[in-house]
């Protein structure tokens, strides 16, 4: 890359394209710098969400009095992250009065954070709260989850997964492939959950036919929300009717394979996993290795972690959602009306809203996909504008994986999806690593990739097939 692409502004690396991007990473520090140089005090910050499972994460900030507009923005934006990276149904804190009900005002029905508030209590199926404690004392202790949840190989298996165009299925033996197909569907036209129910059914049962008709454990890899293998969040059946949803798409994963239970005479051990998980899983598998970081840069931002003992943590990973530009004006998200969120960074949205600085104008009536394959076409003819977007890009992940580290214990970092095809893919990451070896030492022995050809062909499906521990294992 040449040095031209790059600006400085003191220390600071700044993509080319928005110099005025903000770094959470950088805010954040910055902030704790200027607050040990105060009068300050220890905020006490937890997330609980099902299962009891609590994460505490303290901050220091400001005493009150001293800069209560800049303690209440920090802290919003704090705590909105550890909201997305772990999930859950209430937030306690502790330390300051002023600042708990300043966040459970915007973490209230018809709040700022009305997005949040709502979403968090559909998935958990409980009002959301925030509660406020006397002392730190008083807080809830960490209670930390991790699952074993896949790398089970033994037996006969089926490996699920769950597109919004087709889905995939494997008949996997003793970590084997030995059958594997794709059936284009239309999941997100379908009203009936009928159809989603059939076509998830045929192709299960296809491959335990492939397999002698028996089958010791099934797992599937489904984008969005799962709880206890029930789908509280699911693009898949976004047609179906709300009163349809609660009693026919939320439980479908269950029903259909206790349809499968009951003609193969005998118990099924299964699980239902986010895709963003099992893709991290695939590539621990691939690596040998674990705590994996996946992202996937597509319509959205889609994200799964493996932690260092190879499990599972139960949180949500929804990174779209999470802050990385503390820039007030950074663009919003139409969804959740935030702004400076993940899902205008690391997705096609990103490309999309760099062409203009850029210099590439693209037109209005072209989809957001086929905005897409412009700007990768002129990125494989050398338009230097298009090289700065995926530059710019770059520059976000580094400064943004930093901030992800600061949650997530990270050895190895894949990035996938159809914004990192082709030769933009590449300068993603070369930026992306130059950034964090510059600006943050202390990370720069975070390996960050691409899936392996291994992975991309049939990783995926026998990470799925393996997720679920049958008798065998």
């Amino acid at each position: 890359m040449e040095e031209k692409s790059v600006i400085y502004f003191g220390h600071m690396r700044k993509p080319i394209l928005e110099p005025e991007f903000k770094p959470a990473i950088v805010e954040m520090r910055k902030f704790a710098q200027d607050v040990q140089k105060d009068k300050h005090i220890t905020l006490g910050v937890a997330i609980k969400r099902n299962g009891g499972y609590v994460y505490r994460r303290d901050l220091e900030v400001f005493a009150d009095g001293i800069d209560d507009e800049r303690n209440i923005f920090i802290v919003e934006r704090y705590v909105k992250t550890l909201l997305w990276v772990v999930g859950g149904y209430e937030i306690h804190l502790s330390g300051s009065k002023k600042i708990y009900e300043q966040m459970a005002a915007y973490y209230s029905k018809g709040g700022l954070r009305d997005f949040d508030f709502n979403f968090m209590s559909g998935v958990y199926e409980t009002e959301f709260k925030v509660i406020y404690h006397e002392s730190l004392d008083d807080m809830p202790k960490e209670k930390s989850a991790s699952v074993p949840t896949g790398g089970y190989l033994k037996g006969k298996r089926v490996g699920f997964d769950a597109g919004g165009s087709d889905r995939k299925v494997s008949a996997i033996i003793d970590g084997e492939t030995v059958y594997s197909e794709e059936t284009v569907w239309f999941p997100k036209l379908e009203s009936d959950p009928q159809y989603h129910f059939d076509g998830i059914y045929q192709s299960m049962r296809t491959a335990i036919d492939k397999m002698g008709g028996d089958c010791d454990a099934i797992g599937v890899s489904s984008a969005g929300v799962y709880i206890d293998n029930k789908a509280m969040v699911a693009s898949l059946f976004v047609k179906v009717p709300a009163e349809l949803k609660e009693k026919r798409t939320k439980t479908i994963y269950i029903d259909v394979i206790h349809q499968l239970e009951k003609e193969l005479g005998h118990e099924i051990p299964f699980v239902v996993a986010n895709d963003g998980d099992v893709t991290a899983l695939a590539g621990a598998m691939d690596l040998k290795d674990n705590a994996v970081l996946g992202i996937a840069m597509g319509t959205s931002e889609a994200a799964g972690y493996v932690d260092p003992n190879g499990n599972l943590n139960g949180w949500l990973s929804e990174l779209a959602f999470a802050p990385v530009d503390f820039n007030k004006e950074a663009m919003s998200d139409e969804w959740s009306l935030d702004w400076g969120v993940g899902c205008k960074y690391f997705s096609q949205d990103a490309v999309i809203k760099l062409a203009p600085r850029a210099g590439i104008e693209l037109d209005p009536n072209l989809s957001l996909a086929e905005k897409l394959k412009v700007v990768q076409k002129l990125m494989a003819e050398g338009n230097e504008g298009a090289q700065k977007i995926y530059e710019t890009i770059g520059t976000y992940l580094g400064y943004t994986l930093a901030y992800y580290a600061e949650f997530y214990q990270i050895r190895h970092v894949l990035i996938l999806g159809r914004v990192t095809s082709g030769k933009g893919g590449d300068i993603i990451l070369d930026v992306a690593k130059k950034t964090l070896s510059e600006e943050f030492p202390e990370y720069a022995s975070m390996d960050i990739g691409m899936p392996s050809e291994y992975m991309r062909r049939v990783g995926q499906s026998i990470a799925a097939g393996s997720l679920a521990k049958s008798k065998l294992d």
